[in-house]
């Protein structure tokens, strides 16, 4: 089983309730909810619209990354994700692979770890409460060490 590390959000709809519902679905079909971290509020990343609500789990699984991406956008579209082009838009449910055990990948259109970590408060906050010492395989830092040297202005307000 490989432990992997998700990265939830939701800024469109019922955002707590979307949330709890993929968490729901990961764990009917993607594999074991080990940990998970409390529900963050932050301002949306790359664009101005709603607030969005986020939070990290730490699953272990048996399926593959490509396999899990696959399965991982099945569960979007169920909940109403819609793709506009790959920019950065509302909606009701985003699922990232942060890190699959402490593989590097980079085909084009999974990256694993997941590019930007290192920039966004929305995923390190969250990380912290799960794994502050886990090491980011390409920039050998740990969580802790990226939340301390992140520049992201945006800190996350713990909400639920």
């Amino acid at each position: 089983m490989s432990k992997v590390y998700l990265s939830i959000g939701s800024n469109k709809g019922n955002r707590s309730v979307l949330i709890n519902k993929a968490i729901d679905e990961i764990e009917k079909k993607i594999g074991i909810i080990i940990s998970r971290s409390s529900i963050y509020q932050s301002k949306s990343w790359g664009f101005n619209s709603n607030d969005f609500y986020n939070l990290c789990l730490l699953i272990e699984t048996d399926i593959e990354p490509k396999s899990l991406l696959i399965d991982l956008k099945k569960i979007e579209k169920i909940m109403g994700r819609e793709d506009i082009d790959g920019t950065y838009s509302d909606r009701f449910i985003d699922i990232d692979i942060l890190f699959f055990d402490n593989i590097i990948l980079d085909l084009k259109d999974l990256k694993i770890p997941h590019p930007k970590i290192e920039i966004r408060k929305f995923v390190l906050v969250p990380m912290l409460e799960l794994a502050h010492d886990f090491v980011h395989p390409i920039l050998n830092k740990t969580i802790k060490q990226l939340d301390n040297d992140c520049n992201d202005q945006d800190i996350p307000l713990k909400i639920i």
